[in-house]
């Protein structure tokens, strides 16, 4: 049989190739991504690396101008920054003469400067311990002190330290650019300890002071306020008498550029920075035509590896299933068996598979063997009915009451074939009512016990009952003597004269048990399996003369499934048969 065509869009192949499709390009496309934005945070730490050595260059060269009036001798300390950072550094006037050159070329590195180096302009957010006023810290000029003031106020700051260590504050001697030394502490400078000798000015800074005072006035034009040094600090600070704003403001400029013009003579003059050897592209990761190819080729041998793989597994997937279809599409009575290749689910599928085909070969010869058996069940009575209808109808006969009573027998046993037919035909549609009522084990054994116990008086069988008053059991009265009754027939039957046959019930924690006990002659243990088989007898000539249509114990199962319960047999061929009811304990007492 010809499997129809599957739609592309629906084929598993096809969906199996998508996904793997769209895994591949997600999967490359992440990375990618991670690689781009990898390589832009490396590129942005390298920038701000480099922004940091540009700083530290800077720095460098606003201290040697600082502390040199001139410029003489600043290329070694060029070659030794441009050495350490891998940079070309070259310094020159504003005019653009070369002072130096870590490349010893008299052209510039680039066509505009990367910093002005100004140490009485420099930047308070790069150069730390700047002033506001904008001068490094290191231009000192004239106040530098001598070495005999350095000694004299070495040993002022030890005697201050001894003070204050011995009043039990701990302290620290610092040192500024100047040489000047001053004792910091933690806490508050005791009385004892501020002689005030260490705040002093030496001759040389009163001089400067002096100096830098006329400067100020200068500017200011006025002899109203006054320039003075107060303790341990460099730095000057404006001391006047009671001036307006507008005067304030004026006084402070005023004094920076006093300051600034008393240190001109000791800094070197203003000159420009010259970085170079620093890619200046855009942070922005940008690829090269070189790298787009092999992110390209990249890409597409990933989708090629992933849909060349995907098509060989898709492949082994869709053949196995395609067997199974077309096993499951032949006709009704073609069944065959399909390889189990493999162990995964596929293979899982077609051990189910051939396990399901089993079955219905199994459901398909019984439902063959149960039309047979209503066939022969039906065709004995009917045929029997019609003979002596006929032998009557042609005057062979006379309708004596002893045919009538034949024919009325046979007729019973239609009835009861249909009737049994109806009762399995409902229970397994699932139609079956059931009146439930509260029943004692006690009263329903024995009316069916009395029920029977005249066809076991006549064929010499003691039928006995034994049940303990208080079990009792969940039911529909009807039909649990139905169920009851057919294992009791069934039992009379196959039990000979002077046996027993025995009916008990118990109740244990989760269920009620009822028994039917006989000394038969019991079930041969290879039949035992079948026994609840539609029209299945051990006499397989389906002879009456053991009574039966086979379809007695069939119905016991179901009405017995049918109350939520469950029957059992067991047996030993020549001593007894047990059939035992398990059937659910009552929820209501």
């Amino acid at each position: 049989m010809v499997l129809p065509e599957v739609p592309l869009h629906r084929s598993l192949l096809f969906r199996l190739l998508l996904t793997s499709v769209v895994i591949a390009v997600c999967s490359v496309a992440a990375t990618t991504w991670l690689a781009v934005q990898t390589t832009t945070r490396a590129v942005t730490e390298a920038r701000g690396h480099i922004l940091s050595e540009d700083t530290d260059i800077l720095r460098h060269l606003s201290g040697f101008a600082a502390t040199h009036p001139r410029w003489d001798g600043v290329q070694g300390i060029v070659t030794e920054l441009s050495r350490t950072t891998g940079r070309r550094i070259s310094l020159t006037t504003t005019s653009g003469v070369v002072i130096a050159d870590s490349a010893s070329q008299d052209v510039r590195p680039s066509t505009q400067a990367s910093a002005i180096v100004d140490p009485l302009h420099v930047d308070t957010y790069t150069s730390p311990g700047a002033q506001l006023s904008g001068i490094d810290p290191r231009a000192v000029g004239p106040y530098r002190l001598s070495d005999t003031d350095r000694e004299h106020l070495r040993t002022l700051a030890d005697e201050r330290l001894a003070c204050l260590r011995s009043q039990g504050v701990d302290g620290a001697i610092e040192e500024a650019p100047s040489g000047r030394l001053s004792v910091t502490s933690a806490e508050q400078t005791p009385w004892e300890c501020a002689d005030g000798k260490l705040n002093t000015p030496t001759p040389g800074e009163l001089t400067a002071l002096n100096k830098l005072n006329d400067f100020f006035q200068s500017c200011l034009g006025s002899h109203d306020a006054f320039l003075s040094l107060p303790g341990t600090e460099r730095d000057s600070y404006i001391h006047s008498k009671p001036i307006n704003e507008k005067h304030g403001e004026k006084a402070r400029n005023c004094a920076d550029e006093a300051r600034r013009r008393q240190l001109g003579p000791y800094v070197a003059p203003v000159a420009e920075l010259y970085l170079g050897d620093v890619s200046r592209s855009d942070p922005r990761f940008d690829l090269s035509t070189a790298n787009k190819v092999k992110i390209i080729g990249v890409t597409g041998l990933v989708l090629a590896l992933t849909i060349a793989i995907t098509s060989v597994v898709a492949v082994r997937l869709v053949r196995p299933l395609r067997v199974l279809a077309a096993a499951a599409q032949r006709p009704a009575d073609q069944h065959i068996l399909v390889p189990v290749t493999t162990r995964d689910e596929t293979g899982y599928l077609a051990a189910a598979f051939n396990e399901f085909t089993a079955r219905r070969e199994l459901l398909e010869a019984q439902r063959k063997a149960m039309v047979s058996d209503i066939a022969h069940e039906l065709r004995t009575p009917l045929t029997n009915i019609r003979g002596w209808l006929e032998i009557t109808r042609d005057g062979i006969a006379e309708p004596a009451p002893e045919l009538i009573a034949s024919l009325h027998e046979e007729a019973l046993l239609l009835q009861r074939v249909v009737d049994d037919l109806q009762d399995l035909a409902a229970a397994d549609a699932g139609t079956l009512k059931l009146r439930r009522e509260l029943l004692s084990a006690r009263e329903l054994l024995a009316h069916v016990a009395a029920a029977h116990g005249a066809q076991a008086e006549a064929s010499g069988i003691t039928l006995l009952h034994q049940v303990p008053d208080e079990v009792q059991l969940e039911a529909d009265p009807d039909r649990i003597r139905q169920i009851v009754g057919n294992l009791v027939s069934n039992a009379l039957r196959h039990t000979s004269a002077g046996g027993t046959i025995t009916l008990t019930a118990e109740q244990t924690d989760d269920h009620v048990l009822l028994t039917v006990r006989d000394t038969g002659s019991g079930i041969a243990p290879e039949d035992l399996p079948h026994i609840f088989d539609r029209f299945w007898r051990a006499e397989k000539s389906r002879s009456r003369r053991t009574g039966g249509s086979g379809l007695g114990l069939a119905i016991v199962r179901n009405l017995v499934t049918a109350h939520g319960g469950t029957v059992t047999a067991t047996s030993d061929p020549g001593v007894e048969t047990v059939f035992t009811l398990h059937l659910p304990k009552p929820q209501r007492v």
